[in-house]
């Protein structure tokens, strides 16, 4: 097993992605702990894994988010893995993106991957070893409308990403980013972003509709010691639709 041992915290952990993510890296042995803003549902997918914890955790929040690590720190007694998949996915044409609503997006998608890498960082750099993985999304290589913050945050994420690998490599840490395209998430399917699978499908080298479990094995790899020497870098798992 690729994590076998190691500690991994997982933002977003309730449902979709992050789930996936987190049951992926459970069944590579891994011990999880799932963050989530939606407590019973977070509580319910960590009872589901051996030797899994789940927390009531938003992102956006510097105290919340510190709370996270020093649980996880007194439960495991180290972080190895972190992979921020927590976001907010609107559907808001341009004009009616106000900025309460642009800050509303930025402060999961974005603020919250900054705040927990910070947090994170001091116990892998003591340990000279981390793996981060940052959720990224194809639509910033697509334009998608109707998600121009969202599009905005997911382009920083993956800047992010880019500029940390330089500076965090020297500590034994790598920073990469998965980059999903159109995934049939439970956020994603309860949105109008649903009614776009058809054209979507006709795009992609692969024709078929992408599921959660699609994506984690791509974290998983990111997450693993396997992929020491991989790090600034993008994985775009969207069925061939677009390359970076």
């Amino acid at each position: 097993m690729k994590l076998q041992d190691r500690v991994a915290i997982v933002t977003g952990a309730a449902q979709g992605i992050g789930r996936a993510v987190a049951e992926k890296l459970s069944q590579e042995g891994a011990k999880i702990v799932g963050a989530d803003v939606n407590g019973p549902g977070v509580e319910a997918a960590a009872a589901a894994l051996p030797d899994a914890v789940g927390l009531e955790i938003d992102v956006s929040k510097p105290d919340q988010v510190q709370r996270m690590v020093d649980e996880t720190l007194a439960r495991y007694g180290k972080v190895d893995v972190l992979v921020n998949v927590a976001a907010i996915i609107p559907f808001t044409p341009w004009d009616e993106i106000t900025f309460d609503e642009w800050r509303r997006i930025m402060g999961t998608n974005l603020d919250g991957v900054f705040l927990t890498m910070k947090a994170v960082e001091k116990p892998m750099r003591e340990a000279g070893y981390g793996r981060i993985v940052n959720t990224a999304s194809n639509v910033i290589l697509a334009g998608t409308p109707n998600l121009a913050h969202y599009v905005a945050s997911k382009g920083g994420v993956w800047s992010f990403t880019r500029a940390a690998a330089r500076e965090l490599g020297k500590y034994g840490i790598t920073v990469n980013s998965v980059a999903p395209g159109l995934t049939a998430s439970e956020g994603v399917m309860a949105s109008p972003h649903a009614e776009a699978f058809e054209f979507v499908q006709m795009l992609q080298a692969i024709p078929r509709r992408g599921e959660c479990l699609d994506i984690a094995p791509a974290v998983a790899f990111l997450a693993s010691e396997e992929a020491g020497w991989v790090t600034g870098q993008m994985i775009v798992a969207d069925g061939g639709m677009t390359h970076n």
